[in-house]
């Protein structure tokens, strides 16, 4: 009988682990700002900031601390994804291409844009309803404050911190992140 039990109890847990799979951004397929689709499972093994965007933002010159960021810790397996909004205030309302022309011209962005999405509201972007969503992304609840807030994916796809909008890309809560400190 001890045995019986013990064999039910490996087999519930095999069976239950076996059906769980692990939720991460790398289920997410998106277009980038210029059309092309991009699969995110293509960041496996790499630590992610995912960045909520505006061009007429207070918060815009964090373009600046971005593209800084990007530059020091790219070779260092860390990207940015970069998603223009426009669900704050109507700060984001220029075309893809309108955005991209903005972000090179004004602050030589060369880091990963994607298209324009919403990240709040009845037409949240998957990926974004994932990030604010504790069922779905294992972390917690939460909602986009702003634009500029920053979601920090591990090496393994898992969301596992969100960082104010407020907060400079640069800041040491961010870059000792990546750095593993």
């Amino acid at each position: 009988m001890k045995y019986k039990i013990l064999s039910f109890a490996i087999l519930f847990f095999v069976f239950q682990g076996a059906c769980q799979s692990e939720v991460t951004i790398y289920q997410f397929v998106m277009n980038d700002i210029e059309g092309v689709e991009y699969s995110l499972e293509s960041l496996k093994g790499k630590k992610v900031m995912i960045v909520n965007m505006a061009s007429k933002c207070g918060l815009t010159p964090q373009y600046e601390q971005l593209e800084e960021l990007h530059k020091t810790y790219k070779d260092s397996n860390f990207v940015i994804i970069a998603l223009p909004a426009n669900n704050f205030m109507k700060q984001e309302p220029g075309s893809n291409s309108e955005i991209a022309d903005f972000c090179q011209k004004n602050y030589g962005v060369s880091f990963q844009m994607m298209e324009k999405i919403s990240v709040k509201g009845e037409d949240q972007h998957p990926l974004f309803r994932f990030l604010t969503t504790q069922n779905e992304n294992g972390l917690s609840n939460q909602e986009v404050k702003w634009n500029f807030q920053k979601f920090l994916i591990n090496e393994n796809g898992n969301l596992v911190k969100v960082i104010s909008p407020r907060t400079l890309p640069t800041d040491s809560e961010i870059t000792d992140w990546i750095e593993g400190n």
